[in-house]
């Protein structure tokens, strides 16, 4: 297929495309990578049985020890995405969009099936515990993703759920030991709104066989540009990637609230020991 339709030079732009693997394309493959996050949303109903289709997706992602300390809150009532919209830095399409999943990591039915069998349940409150539960709700909502885009929606992840974590959990009427780790806005893409595939960094920085290396600032230099012309075409801003990255992990003020949530998070019930 010419170049500029091929899913693998899509997703790298102008930087080093990898070679055309010997194995035979797939839809699956196709979805995977042409992602993009969707922001707006027509009016198209849902179908019927969409959630449960959904929810039975993210319970067929990996899950460590067969734990599945995840939950999922389902979100459709108008004045309550609005709500959330409000504790997501006022994302309107978190507001706007048909339906909206919230990602739990939830140690709390842990914690309720050990006591129900009189069990401590001690190891809950190490830090290991928690990063269990936060990688669940995370393969969980990947495996949603590759669901619903492989039926025509589009989603977004809303990691501005964290920004105000007690409140998102009050809203949800979430127990301690639980908590929000992201949202997900779903719906039917706009078709009056055209959504490119965003640019990734090249592989020749993320990619490292046998021991690690540092990326030379010359294929950092070559990604700005990429994303620089992606943007551009997209009308937005022509800010490089290395200028939005460090200034995303400039200090505690750019975490947007999010510099104390160890203390939240253990005032929720995580011990993270």
């Amino acid at each position: 297929m010419p170049d500029d339709l091929n899913p693998l030079s899509r997703r790298y732009g102008a930087q080093p495309c990898p070679a055309a693997p010997s194995v035979e394309w797939n839809p699956v493959l196709e979805t995977l990578l042409s992602h993009r996050s969707v922001r707006r949303y027509s009016n198209r109903a849902m179908p019927d049985g969409l959630i449960e289709l959904l929810v039975a997706a993210a319970q067929s992602a990996p899950s460590s020890s067969n734990l599945q300390a995840f939950s999922i809150v389902v979100i459709e009532d108008s004045e309550r995405k609005a709500r959330l919209s409000r504790l997501a830095a006022n994302q309107r399409h978190v507001a706007e969009a048909p339906l909206l999943l919230m990602f739990v990591a939830d140690l709390a039915r842990l914690r309720e099936t050990s006591a129900q069998l009189g069990q401590p349940a001690e190891a809950l409150d190490y830090t290991e515990s928690f990063i269990v539960a936060v990688a669940d709700a995370a393969f969980a909502a990947q495996n949603a993703i590759v669901a619903l885009e492989s039926l025509g929606l589009g989603s977004c992840y809303i990691g501005a759920m964290r920004n105000h974590a007690r409140e998102v959990a009050a809203e949800l009427g979430l127990p301690q030991g639980a908590f929000v780790v992201f949202g997900l806005t779903i719906g039917y893409p706009d078709p009056a709104v055209e959504t490119g595939i965003k640019p990734r960094l090249g592989q020749n920085i993320v990619l490292h066989r046998e021991r690690y290396h540092t990326a030379e600032p010359s294929d950092i230099a070559t990604y700005d540009d990429t994303l620089r012309g992606f943007r551009l075409d997209q009308s937005m801003s022509d800010q490089a990637w290395s200028e939005q990255a460090a200034g995303r992990v400039r200090g505690p003020d750019s975490l947007m609230g999010r510099h104390a949530l160890r203390e939240t998070l253990q005032s929720m019930g995580f011990g993270l020991k």
